[in-house]
């Protein structure tokens, strides 16, 4: 049990003693440390269920609960309790670890994590950051404490701008693709204006679809070969940034080809489906347009083609029925929000889900310092690896002034970690429903909640260990909490499994970042009142270096879960 459920215990335990029942201990961290380390406000509730005052009954919970490892309980306010912990029973948790981190053990379940998801034949842009570093810092996590997971990297392959590429390209009369993604996209671009301006090219456009939807083997040839070429870059994206999807991970928008007849014909079986203007519609009553009308869920068009819908309803049955994943969970932008509410529930009354989780983690839009969206000047998306080569470009020359002895070789490979490092952090330290600004002096700055910031923290600590001559796994002092800021330091530190699981209650990752920029100011406040190189008590500088190197371990596992490396030097 972490510090928190030890406490809710012993809160619990002493509510039964006084005869309170059916109140929750509600117990939750200080915010500030005068008031202790933790609050108990479990009294107020359970002091108007028991019909009695909140500050006596917070003195009588204060006298009945056993908790060896509070130093002092003290009644506040209208009838909060002050938790203020006790340094020897911290220490020896502490003890308990060894110089390894804790983490929380829930029982094993099994998620599946719809990340990335790029539309092939385009590079990826600025705004794919947002779903690799949310998805991926979640599969790590959860991996970490022990779930399975089935990474599901839900690419489009499939649809009309193939078909208007392969008919631009049979306009060039060339049938052979020896060219880069970024060729094919300029080709894509100028198939879509001519699709739109043209009818006779949209006409040929709509033909090749047909085409390729009958398995006309020279359109899969071609086809195949686009596929590859984006495939490729993605994984490049991906090593860039990374990223754990690979190549095992993609079950494409293709997949599911066969499928969606088949889903459609379930739905009429299960008396969902109603002709709307020639299309296969699901109408169900908790969907409404802005006067009232019903909301159409399109599960055919009118001309017989399969929209989103049924890709995604396909998926949907495929990940319950197939996969047998107990929670899935999908990383997609906002604007995907009544998309997908509309899919699950669909998926729902026609008996794809019965006690799986399906849910939607939206996330918000990447601005500009003026609040504009993300764009280049001529209104197109910036693309994704041209911000990498940007953000490593910064950090390359951040590093080189703030470490010029370094060999050169040195200076990329950290420049290499701290760009893209910041790129993710800034990411995830926000709450993944808002919109954010992309600012470079901020996230790429030494100071605040930011990588580089963390990752400087770390660099520090083994700095200390180089001069002091020790190698972290081998310090073996036993740990003693005599200073305040010792104290302090050893319950944060114990505090590192809360982080997580909170953090997972909702899949905000900003959770585990404000809590990694706590540690490392509650070091950096540890390491300005309490000596260790020039301590000369070896039990005292043992304990000390312990503390360090618990702090560095938990920064390091940390900041892996975000998918961010660390460096010794900076």
């Amino acid at each position: 049990m972490n510090l928190k459920e030890q406490i809710e215990l012993a809160v619990a335990q002493s509510f039964e003693r006084l005869g309170v029942t059916d109140s929750p201990p509600v117990v939750k961290q200080a915010q500030r440390r005068e008031f202790g380390h933790y609050q108990v406000n479990g009294v107020m509730g359970a002091a108007k269920t028991a019909k009695t005052n909140p500050r006596e009954l917070a003195t009588k919970v204060t006298e009945a609960l056993d908790l060896p490892m509070a130093a002092k309980l003290e009644v506040a306010g209208p009838g909060f309790v002050n938790v203020h912990l006790d340094a020897t029973s911290i220490a020896e948790q502490l003890d308990l670890l060894g110089n390894d981190v804790s983490l929380p053990s829930p029982e094993p379940r099994h998620f599946a994590v719809d990340y990335s998801a790029p539309n092939l034949m385009k590079e990826m842009h600025i705004g794919h950051l947002r779903t690799n570093a949310i998805g991926d810092s979640i599969v790590r996590v959860l991996e970490a404490v022990g779930h399975q997971v089935t990474r599901v990297n839900h690419v489009g392959d499939w649809g009309a701008q193939f078909g208007s590429l392969l008919a631009y390209l049979d306009q060039l009369h060339t049938t052979e693709i020896s060219t880069e993604l970024k060729d094919l996209e300029v080709f894509y671009q100028s198939a879509s204006k001519l699709f739109k301006s043209d009818e006779a090219f949209a006409e040929r456009a709509r033909g090749y679809v047909v085409r390729l939807q009958s398995g006309d083997e020279q359109c899969m040839k071609l086809w195949r070969q686009f596929i590859e070429e984006s495939i490729q870059h993605c994984q490049e994206v991906y090593k860039r940034l990374d990223i754990s999807l690979t190549r095992e991970d993609i079950h494409a928008e293709s997949a599911y080809n066969d499928d969606l007849p088949i889903v459609v014909a379930e739905l009429e079986q299960q008396g969902l489906i109603e002709e709307s203007d020639g299309a296969l519609c699901v109408f169900l009553d908790e969907f409404t347009g802005k006067e009232g009308n019903p909301l159409p869920a399109i599960v055919r068009k009118s001309d017989g083609g399969f929209p989103y819908m049924a890709t995604d309803l396909a998926a949907v049955r495929y990940r319950a029925e197939k996969l047998r994943a107990d929670t899935v969970l999908y990383v997609v932008g906002a604007p995907q929000q009544l998309h997908l509410k509309q899919v699950f529930a669909v998926a729902q009354a026609a008996g794809y889900l019965t006690d799986q989780e399906f849910r939607h983690l939206p996330f918000g839009s990447i601005m500009k310092s003026d609040g504009k969206p993300f764009k280049t000047r001529d209104g197109a998306e910036v693309k994704l690896i041209d911000v990498i080569d940007e953000a490593v470009a910064r950090a390359h020359q951040l590093v080189k002034e703030k470490n010029p002895d370094l060999s050169e070789e040195k200076h990329r490979t950290i420049a290499e970690i701290v760009g893209v490092g910041a790129m993710k952090y800034a990411e995830l330290s926000k709450n993944r429903g808002t919109d954010y600004i992309f600012d470079w002096d901020i996230l790429l700055s030494f100071e605040g909640n930011t990588a580089p910031y963390l990752q400087y923290a770390y660099t520090r600590i083994q700095s200390i260990f180089r001069k002091a001559g020790v190698t972290p796994g081998d310090l073996r002092g036993k740990i003693t909490l005599r200073e305040p800021a010792e104290l302090d330091l050893g319950v944060k530190l114990l505090q590192f499994p809360e982080a997580i699981e909170t953090a997972l209650e909702d899949y905000q990752m900003n959770i585990l970042c404000n809590y990694l920029y706590e540690l490392s100011g509650q070091f950096m406040s540890f390491y300005e009142h309490c000596h260790i190189l020039k301590q000369t008590d070896q039990g005292i500088q043992q304990s000390r270096l312990r503390l360090a190197a618990m702090t560095a371990n938990t920064l390091q596992q940390g900041l892996g879960f975000l998918g961010i490396k660390t460096v010794d030097r900076m």
